[in-house]
């Protein structure tokens, strides 16, 4: 990536205020303790605000929802959110309706389903251990649990996820139909916080959650879970994490906006680069941001997950990917696999506008117009939605260079979905609401 250039602080100075020169806009941006915040992190830490002109706010949130609230009031300008959350938001589902737009994906995968080694044991006795993270083999093990304690009268199983419009919660429930467990009938699914789940499962109040790091591997440093699936295999290369602004505050400061996603592009870059991550854990690990073992941070960052205490790391390809595969380029068509989800799980009900409201919230046109002659060696698609699920390995798409590839993409149950048919894809369902 380039070095600045004159032309670049040229453009930062038109959007400094105050009186001085010098002066720097301040956003707020509110974010999560977790390893995928990091872009933000970077981006404040590195200097990269400042190259645009722009000082970022960082502020810590314990919960989902207390990111929407600040948001939606106008205490946050832009905050880390979950993919769902601005479709949600756009849409008012399960809360006031406040118009939520996406112009920056922060990156891709980076989470992971733990459970509790008693329900391991479970799993065990049911070939869980012939293939670890394999996706059917065990959600086929956790089925047969699942079953067994229905027979014995037991209560179901709970599992926890951080919010109800979380790509965690369709995640969970993706898995566990495809394994043929109905998430409305034979479990239970309740929302905890990201931080208070390694404490719930310690306490007994849940079987296992689906969470981003580092809390599933600090569940397993204290020896009390073991990591059955990640996401990079239930849906390689699936959204996870956005950039979310308020659609009024987007179109009043629409240079900010612009400015803020070369910024991020810049952090999510660097966050990318193998030689940086004994520095990104160090800077995650500072008590102001996640607060842990600056080691911890690094497994996921590489791909090196422990899943059990005592058991050497075993390498996910592709677990948590911030900038490369144009990992920060908003797909309207992961926006509106997320609506879909919504539908099949009586979120919301099915109808065009629904639909169309969705599309519009993920924002590839400002992502182009911030990037694209910015000297960032971004490689944009020539397309702004895909087929998702459809790429088996390294695929060179269109683009204005001809230097992107992507994939793989698939889901693991290898069901494709096409954007343009939304009602065909839902009809192949076999679980839902």
């Amino acid at each position: 990536m380039k070095d600045m250039q004159a032309s670049d602080w040229d453009a930062a100075e038109s959007l400094r205020g105050g009186d001085e020169p010098g002066d720097l806009r301040t956003v707020r941006a509110g974010f999560i303790p977790l390893v995928d915040c990091a872009p933000l992190i970077v981006a404040a830490e590195k200097g990269f605000d400042r190259r645009e002109g722009l000082r970022l706010e960082l502020v810590r949130e314990t919960s989902w929802a207390n990111i929407r609230d600040r948001v939606n009031l106008g205490h946050l300008d832009c905050a880390q959110m979950l993919a769902g959350m601005p479709i949600a938001s756009s849409l008012g589902v399960g809360h006031i309706t406040v118009p939520t737009i996406a112009p920056f994906l922060l990156g891709l995968n980076g989470n992971a389903v733990t459970v509790s080694l008693a329900l391991f044991q479970g799993m065990l006795a049911a070939d869980a251990g012939s293939a670890p993270l394999d996706p059917a083999v065990q959600g086929a093990a956790l089925r047969a649990v699942v079953e067994e304690r229905r027979r014995l009268g037991a209560r179901p199983l709970t599992f926890g996820m951080v919010f109800p419009f979380s790509c965690h919660n369709y995640e969970l429930r993706y898995w566990m139909a495809a394994a043929g467990i109905d998430p409305d009938r034979d479990v239970r699914l309740v929302v905890i916080p990201p931080p208070l789940m390694v404490e719930s499962l310690e306490a007994g109040h849940i079987d296992g959650f689906c969470v981003g790091e580092p809390w599933n591997s600090l569940a397993v440093d204290a020896g009390i879970g073991r990591i059955v699936v990640t996401k990079s295999a239930l849906w390689n290369m699936g959204v996870e994490k956005v950039l979310g602004v308020r659609a009024d505050w987007a179109e009043e400061n629409r240079p900010v906006l612009e400015a803020l996603v070369r910024v991020l592009y810049r952090a999510a870059h660097w966050a990318d680069d193998p030689a940086n991550r004994a520095e990104l854990a160090d800077l995650l690990a500072r008590p102001g941001y996640l607060g842990v073992d600056a080691g911890l941070i690094l497994r996921p960052l590489s791909g090196d997950l422990i899943l059990q205490a005592g058991e050497p790391p075993t390498h996910v390809e592709d677990f948590l990917v911030f900038n490369r595969q144009a990992a920060n380029f908003p797909w309207v068509s992961q926006a509106v696999w997320i609506y879909t989800q919504m539908v099949r799980w009586g979120q919301v009900e099915a109808s065009p506008e629904a639909e169309q409201a969705a599309r519009r919230c993920f924002r590839p046109d400002i992502y182009r117009a911030a990037v694209r002659d910015a000297g960032l060696g971004a490689s944009l698609p020539s397309m702004n939605a895909k087929v998702e699920g459809a790429l088996a390995g390294r695929t060179a798409v269109g683009s204005a260079d001809g230097r992107l590839t992507l994939g793989p993409d698939r889901f693991f149950d290898g069901l494709v979905f096409d954007p343009d048919d939304t009602a065909g894809y839902l009809d192949r369902l076999a679980i839902r609401t």
